[in-house]
């Protein structure tokens, strides 16, 4: 992507949730639970920008889409939406907590990314085809002791201070050519705070691994 993601802030939801037989995991989906999620993603996509709805459980069904243990638990989300050759963002919003079981949070934030970005015009019918789909499928949240705990390339960051919050996802690091340094400035940045706030006391920096998959090919 281009360092337009990198300069953007993502919106988050911090919020915990039970539901059912739903429980959180740090499972990694399989091949097969991803092209799911992708096609959740997609028919979500669809149904809200071309017909103003939005897919039910029993449609993803209808779809011959199986909601499996690791797609019911809980599990903090983002999606991803990018137009064109060039990839260029055109929205993302996700959760950084399990709040609902994954599909349902999937439906949510592809919702939210292709209508309710207020970076961004919302997506129109016409645009379908030059989307492309990404999700960070994303493990619980943990609190670094230190610094050095952060791998680049492994691990996104949250870090929050007061009022103030921001986050970056692993993949921001890889794509922008950053050190751990610069990382953790940037995502200072986002919070809203100096760049250099992340050492000179009273924020809470938190860890976390995204499992990252995206459509091949526009549709």
């Amino acid at each position: 992507c281009s360092s337009l993601r990198a300069l953007l802030l993502l919106r988050m939801t911090n919020a915990n949730a039970s539901n059912g037989a739903a429980t959180a995991t740090e499972e990694l989906l399989t091949a097969e639970e991803q092209r799911d999620a992708l096609r959740i993603a997609r028919h979500t996509l669809v149904q809200r920008v071309a017909h103003h709805t939005t897919p039910t459980e029993a449609d993803l069904s209808k779809e011959g889409i199986k909601l499996t243990p690791a797609l019911r638990s809980l599990r903090g989300v983002f999606v991803t939406l990018e137009k064109g050759p060039r990839h260029q963002l055109c929205g993302c919003i996700g959760y950084v907590k399990g709040r609902a079981p994954l599909f349902q949070s999937i439906i949510e934030n592809a919702v939210n990314a292709a209508v309710d970005d207020d970076r961004f015009k919302p997506v129109e019918a016409t645009e379908l085809g030059e989307i492309f789909i990404e999700i960070s499928v994303m493990t619980p949240l943990v609190v670094c002791q230190s610094v050095d705990e952060i791998k680049v390339g492994e691990h996104g960051l949250l870090i929050e201070k007061g009022y103030h919050s921001g986050l970056l996802l692993p993949q921001v690091a890889t794509e922008e050519g950053w050190d751990r340094d610069t990382f953790l400035s940037s995502t200072c940045r986002k919070a809203g705070l100096p760049r250099d706030a992340w050492h000179t006391g009273g924020c809470v920096i938190k860890r976390f691994s995204a499992q990252v998959f995206g459509e091949d090919t526009k549709h």
